[in-house]
């Protein structure tokens, strides 16, 4: 399988002011991506809210995503859930619909107790998209599952032949790195932390998942291009100024709702969140722009350039 190379983005599922969905929205995202020079998207996901949306809405949302990124970018589905049926049956919609990659989160209500179990669990729902790279999706902070993903590797090579690799979305270096070298580098890890890109560069990651592509994806770019050419001072500044935006998105209802205004900021207004989340007050939105716009870190965001 062709190895990943650039940023990913997580994109947000548009909704209507009343909470429908808003596929016409997913049109302009799609351009949007294009337009910013991304290697791919990642719909459904944990930005997605996938599990606040029913299963017909996944399938509208995948369909819609991969019809219009059509070869230009990756489409990688998200498929995971709690339900081991549901999740076979999105991977072979996935695969019906000319997806690029399925990924999963590993079922975070009743948790498997054994990596094994995990692998097994995988091993199922690749098999029902058998000709589709299969990811991973490593987020404990979320899922609750925390096994090594060295030990995944591992266990889960010889038993998923389609396995393309991890979205690792966790802060342990010592275990991307392993990954990284298993097997003279065949799987792609897939480095879920925007604010902390420069590290997994570093680690030889060559592609990253994350929100903040899919308004801001030249400040990360620049992260890459800096850190490629060498220019460590700048790569650090960049990041550094990555980390400052992500604190500032955190402050507000715990960074979700926050980066669903950026994108209106953006002029890519992708609607409210769903409950349980709560969208920014009036009042919590000024502050917000306030805050951003203090970090300076607008002009890497393309359309928020008269934000205020």
């Amino acid at each position: 399988m062709e190895h990943l190379s650039g940023l990913v983005s997580a994109p947000y599922t548009p909704f209507n002011p009343d909470g429908s969905l808003n596929l016409e929205r997913i049109d302009s995202l799609v351009e949007h991506s294009a337009a910013t020079g991304l290697a791919g998207v990642f719909p459904c996901g944990t930005t997605g809210e996938f599990s606040s949306l029913t299963l017909a809405e996944r399938r509208q949302v995948s369909q819609r995503w991969t019809r219009g990124a059509a070869g230009r970018y990756r489409v990688i589905v998200h498929v995971g859930g709690t339900c081991l049926s549901d999740s076979k049956d999105l991977a072979a919609h996935a695969a019906g619909i000319g997806a690029d990659g399925i990924a999963m989160i590993g079922p975070y209500f009743f948790r498997p107790a054994a990596v094994e179990e995990l692998v097994s669990y995988c091993e199922q729902v690749a098999a029902a998209a058998p000709d589709v790279p299969f990811y991973y999706y490593h987020i404990p902070v979320m899922s609750g599952v925390t096994f090594s993903m060295r030990d995944f590797l591992e266990c889960a090579g010889d038993r998923i032949p389609s396995l393309a690799g991890i979205k690792f979305t966790h802060p342990d270096p010592m275990d991307i790195r392993r990954c990284l070298s298993w097997e003279g580098g065949r799987y792609d890890i897939l480095f879920g932390m925007d604010e902390a890109l420069l590290a997994a560069l570093a680690l030889g990651c060559r592609a990253a998942v994350g929100t903040t592509y899919g308004f801001a994806a030249p400040l990360s770019q620049g992260i890459i291009t800096a850190f490629d050419r060498g220019d460590m001072d700048e790569a650090r500044r960049l990041q550094l100024l990555s980390a400052e935006m992500v604190a500032v998105y955190r402050k507000y209802s715990g960074a979700h709702p926050a980066m669903k205004t950026m994108m209106k900021i953006c002029g890519l207004d992708c609607g409210p969140v769903r409950p349980p989340l709560s969208p920014l007050s009036e009042a919590e939105e000024e502050a917000f722009l306030r805050e951003i716009e203090a970090t300076g870190g607008l002009r890497y965001c393309p359309g928020a350039e008269n934000a205020s």
